[in-house]
């Protein structure tokens, strides 16, 4: 019954790869400029502070979390070529408004606002992508497809500053083209190539993209989409109606997925300045490499999930997936007796002062520079004072730290595939751009609240309360896998028409 020629199926899978090419760009979009916000921020606009650079960095997620539907919504009418060229050509503009962000002789900082907002905003293609993948794979084809686009956005996530570092080499000054006032330098090279890596997409799509769509078993047929590119088609039974339980539910799981790992990101840094004493420059240097071969691991992880969830199914890993995370949350917790060293502050008036700014306590994108006496060489390290906790909760030790980075960095992307799959194939026949939208809207919103969540929790109350709330709310989202485990089926499994 299966109606599919060799053509068909090699012009399907060149398109599928296009959008694994346009999630890689969407996640190197916002990687590749995040190390060097903070300093050109400071370069174009000396009137920005901390708190406004948590607002540009938030700006991304706020654009992409109100995107998402839209495009959703524009790709469940209308060829998804048009919502995947206008998001692209957004993002490639934004990176543009992003190099030119010091020519204007005031407010420069609300010009990268705009900017980074913009390219969250175009990035809001990562709906369609998802919902395009969704209808163009079989049911057997679904979770390896689903996991190649996730492999694609965490390589790109590696490979953003990776990027930024190569551009180093060009310096602060670079080179200026004064007939278009380019500056090409350290912080607008990684936008630039960014935009000429978005050129390219938007030809790769004209050029080679073509609307597919495939049934759970893997049959050619229409859809809402349909350009008129294919001859043979067959009419696909759409009848039934979502189980809209089991897409709530799934939408709550991905937000808390994606919160307690941006959680996890961001308190990286805070967390190990606290507890072992390091400067800013070992946090961030320390902190990056960890996080770079957390990027690797879940690369890997990825790959075997694939393997794997045919032997267990879905529902299975994707309920070990978050034991592992709950398991690494709670390894954070503090037990033992020694406490972190403290910055004392001195009393006398020649000494090096100890204090630590209110900055410090906030996340490593929140850092500001610290105003320091013309004759201060050292730069104060260990828990501020200012944090209460600091006084009598346990240090986290090395080993607890980097246990807890092995096992979330394995636990977290198992959990990211199968959501997304899942998600899918609840979905079934029906078109999917909008309900993909609410996911990807749902995990930016995450985004937004985790460094909140950091801010304010961890500063105030100390490890202790930060992760045994995570821990709390990663056991609410197992009881809530537990309640709605037997809805979470295929579509068209639902309505009998295949096996599970």
């Amino acid at each position: 019954d299966v109606v599919e020629t060799q053509e068909h199926y090699k012009s399907r899978w060149r398109s599928i790869w296009i959008m694994y090419l346009t999630m890689f760009l969407s996640s190197v979009g916002f990687s590749i400029v995040i190390m060097s916000v903070w300093p050109y921020l400071q370069k174009i606009d000396p009137t920005a502070d901390a708190s406004f650079l948590g607002w540009i960095i938030a700006s991304y997620s706020i654009g992409q979390m109100i995107a998402s539907p839209l495009f959703g919504l524009w790709s469940n009418y209308r060829p998804r070529r048009e919502p995947l060229v206008v998001s692209t050509a957004i993002s490639v503009a934004a990176n543009c408004l992003y190099a030119y962000v010091h020519v204007p002789h005031s407010h420069n900082k609300y010009y990268m606002l705009t900017a980074r907002a913009l390219v969250g905003f175009g990035a809001g293609n990562v709906a369609v992508v998802r919902s395009y993948i969704a209808g163009a794979t079989s049911l057997t084809e679904r979770t390896s497809a689903m996991a190649n686009t996730s492999a694609c956005q965490a390589v790109g996530f590696i490979l953003g500053p990776v990027f930024q570092t190569c551009f180093t080499l060009i310096g602060e000054e670079g080179v200026t083209w004064e007939l278009i006032r380019l500056q090409l330098n350290m912080y607008t090279a990684p936008v630039l190539f960014g935009a000429l890596l978005g050129v390219i997409n938007i030809i790769l799509i004209f050029v080679i993209f073509r609307e597919h769509r495939v049934d759970d078993m893997g049959r050619q047929c229409k859809s809402i989409n349909y350009e008129g590119e294919e001859n043979d088609v067959l009419d696909q039974d759409t009848e039934g109606n979502v189980d809209h339980v089991a897409v709530v539910a799934l939408n709550v799981l991905f937000f808390v997925i994606l919160f307690v790992f941006a959680v996890f990101e961001t308190i990286a840094t805070p967390l190990t300045m606290d507890m072992y004493s390091w400067t800013r420059k070992e946090a961030v240097f320390y902190n990056g490499i960890i996080l770079s071969v957390i990027g690797i691991e879940s690369v890997i992880v990825f790959m075997v999930v694939k393997m794997l969830s045919k032997k267990t199914g879905e529902r299975a890993i994707l309920h070990g997936g978050l034991l592992i995370v709950l398991v690494g949350f709670f390894i954070l917790l503090p037990w033992g007796k020694k406490l972190p060293n403290i910055q004392w502050q001195e009393i006398k008036n020649d000494s090096v002062p100890r204090a630590v700014p209110t900055e410090m306590l906030m996340p490593f994108w929140s850092l500001q520079e610290m105003q320091l006496p013309s004759n201060h060489t050292a730069e104060p390290v260990g828990c501020p004072l200012t944090q209460s906790w600091c006084l009598n909760t346990p240090m986290v030790y090395l080993a607890q730290y980097l246990s807890s980075d092995v096992l979330i960095g394995l636990g977290y992307p198992v959990c990211n595939v199968m959501s997304y799959t899942l998600y899918s194939k609840i979905l079934g026949p029906k078109p999917q751009g909008v309900y993909m939208g609410w996911l990807t809207a749902s995990g930016s919103g995450a985004r937004i609240l985790g460094p909140v969540f950091v801010s304010q929790i961890y500063t105030h109350l100390g490890p202790r309360w930060a992760f045994s709330l995570i821990c709390g709310v990663v056991v609410v989202s197992l009881l809530l896998l537990e309640i709605v485990y037997k809805r979470l089926i295929a579509f068209s499994v639902r309505y009998g028409r295949m096996q599970e």
